[in-house]
């Protein structure tokens, strides 16, 4: 009899908790659907058991916060603070419930009571710190991370995750400050470029960081961190000069060889900037002139230099010949080796481009497959040199037979990218455009960045000016003058552009016609007319894709061949408020200082 009675009180008491869970599972089925009345009144009846009250915490507050009932929210809630006082998430609701009912001072108090608690104690800390992220709540995590830095006497804790704070709340001096921090005890750079990168873009926040970097080498001078951050930030900003500075002080504080140099004049070079590539390079040769950098920085420093003398216009051929000089200069001092092979190379393409002397070119490029035996590469390299004396010669079904071998060859490389790319353009100087844009399609994902976009620029210009609507006569007239203009026949591309433009200034080809007679305009020394198409483009095809191209070599010609200071200044400004995005906003930007005085070599 005994036995039947406890097994009868347990078949209730299950009974009872079943149904008690069926209860659960229909308030939060309500609370779901947004029935917020009929969920608060089984939670109600729920929150009464102590066992069923925390189950049901989140979902009875979340209900009354909807039914804005916080008489009955803050009942519950302190009803629950009194139950499981060391659950700081619960004063943390009641903090929230006054807050939400206006009671704004009476919830600071409170939470300021909660982060009082948890502070020094790390479980209670992240019991704290995800409650305040869960409810974005970023000026407490702040507050929360501060105390606990205060308690603890750890003046760095929770440094990376306090950054992050201060960078979504737009507070990016506190920001840089605990990211510098945390990048310098994890010998970490690359965590505080990351976090500066994209963050600090107009001129006074840029400011800003340079002078805080200044600043701490001055207060930490034997510290290399923030000295490579400096150098690193300049190159980024496009500011060799600059960049330059820091770094010789550097290597000559610690003895670097150079390496760091060799490293920045690359940068340098690959962003255009090629005199201060060219300083560097000279610096390596004046202070480790028997150092195994010397004959490749020898050599690039000739290269950067003929780069200078080739985007200086007009071109002159004492400067070309000059080049040439050098670079004998050097395979005659070091031999013929690999150390020399850019050199050669460089050479011949001088010797074909500009002296029109295919013969030496062709023998030089020879010489230097001959030299450097065992690498493929380079000697594909020199293949497609001599694809593009081919198309020199009139000659592009050899061009691209050579194209394609390369292709062939290299097709895992950025080499078969950049063949493909040439083979591409093969076929549109020749009128071949469907062919063309086949081979510029593939190459719109190619994995070098720049022939991605010279594919991308190509394959539009293709489209915009072919298909059903348009007659493809203007672009294979077009494309024969960009090929007279790659094989230096000037006066002959520039005849048939000017036709062009008679023809066409009013349909999609004006703006490309217009771009590229400017350019070659400054080829052949006629500065006034270049001017004349380059301002005709930043005004009246200001929305066009080429009107920063155009913006820009106008600020430089400004610059560079009329030596107007201030129309200069005033066309480099213009390329940072109306282009803020080009890809000539840094090197705008040093210009622009430079011109102002603010660079002192």
């Amino acid at each position: 009899m005994c036995r039947s009675i406890v097994y009868s009180f347990l078949l209730i008491l299950l009974s009872l908790g079943f149904c008690k869970g069926q209860e659960v599972e229909m308030a939060y089925a309500y609370f779901s659907q947004g029935e917020y009345e009929k969920a608060a009144e089984i939670y109600k009846k729920l929150s009464e058991d102590k066992k069923y009250a925390n189950l049901i915490h989140n979902e009875y507050v979340a209900t009354l916060m909807k039914l804005r009932d916080f008489t009955s929210a803050e009942r519950f809630i302190k009803q629950q603070v009194s139950r499981f006082g060391t659950t700081l998430t619960y004063q943390a609701d009641l903090a929230e419930v006054y807050e939400a009912s206006g009671k704004k001072d009476l919830a600071a108090k409170e939470f300021e009571k909660i982060i009082e608690q948890a502070a020094g104690t790390d479980n209670k800390f992240f019991e704290v710190y995800n409650f305040f992220y869960r409810n974005q709540k970023l000026e407490w995590i702040v507050k929360l991370i501060l105390k606990d830095r205060e308690v603890s006497k750890i003046p760095f804790k929770y440094d990376n995750v306090l950054a992050r704070t201060y960078n979504v709340l737009n507070q990016k001096d506190k920001m840089v400050e605990e990211a510098m921090g945390f990048g310098k005890r994890q010998n970490n750079p690359d965590y505080v470029k990351s976090a500066i990168q994209d963050s600090f873009v107009t001129e006074e926040e840029i400011k800003y960081i340079e002078d805080l970097l200044f600043q701490k080498i001055q207060n930490e001078p034997n510290e290399t961190f923030y000295t490579d951050l400096l150098v690193w930030w300049f190159a980024q900003k496009g500011d060799f000069p600059r960049a330059f500075t820091q770094a010789r002080a550097m290597d000559k504080r610690l003895n670097l060889g150079g390496a760091k140099i060799f490293e920045l004049a690359y940068q340098s070079y690959i962003s255009k900037d090629y005199k201060s590539a060219a300083r560097m390079y000279q610096y390596i040769m004046d202070e480790y002139p028997d150092a195994d950098l010397y004959p490749y920085a020898r050599t690039w420093m000739i290269k950067s230099k003929e780069e200078l003398v080739k985007t200086t216009f007009p071109i002159e051929e004492e400067a070309i010949r000059d080049l040439i000089a050098q670079y004998q200069k050097v395979i005659q001092e070091l031999g013929h080796n690999i150390k020399t092979s850019e050199a050669m190379r460089n050479m011949a393409l001088l010797q074909a481009f500009y002296l029109h002397d295919y013969t030496a070119a062709v023998s030089t490029l020879e010489t230097a497959v001959n030299t450097v035996h065992g690498n493929p590469k380079f000697r594909d390299q020199c293949k497609l040199d001599m694809g593009d004396i081919y198309l020199l010669r009139d000659e592009p079904w050899e061009s691209t037979l050579l194209y394609m071998q390369v292709e062939k060859s290299q097709k895992e490389d950025n080499l078969g990218e950049l063949a493909r790319l040439k083979n591409a353009k093969l076929q549109y100087y020749t009128g071949q455009f469907e062919l063309s844009r086949d081979i510029l399609d593939v190459l719109k994902k190619a994995t070098s960045k720049e022939i991605s976009n010279d594919a991308m620029q190509l394959s539009l210009l293709i489209e915009d000016n072919t298909g059903l609507d348009t007659s493809e006569v203007a672009l294979e007239r077009f494309s024969r003058a960009d090929l007279l203009i790659f094989q230096n026949k000037y006066q002959q591309g520039l005849d048939t552009l000017s036709v062009l433009w008679k023809d066409y200034k009013s349909q999609a080809l004006a703006d490309e016609i217009l771009w590229l007679r400017a350019n070659t305009l400054l080829k052949v020394n006629k500065i006034e007319e270049a001017i004349k198409d380059l301002e005709i483009l930043v005004s009246e095809f200001h929305q066009d894709i080429l009107a920063d191209d155009a913006l820009y070599l106008l600020a430089r010609v400004t610059e560079e061949n009329l030596k107007d200071k201030e129309k200069a200044m005033s066309l480099y400004r213009k390329v940072l408020t109306d282009y803020p995005g080009s890809v000539f906003t840094a090197q705008s930007r040093v210009r622009f200082r430079e011109l102002r005085g603010d660079y002192i070599n």
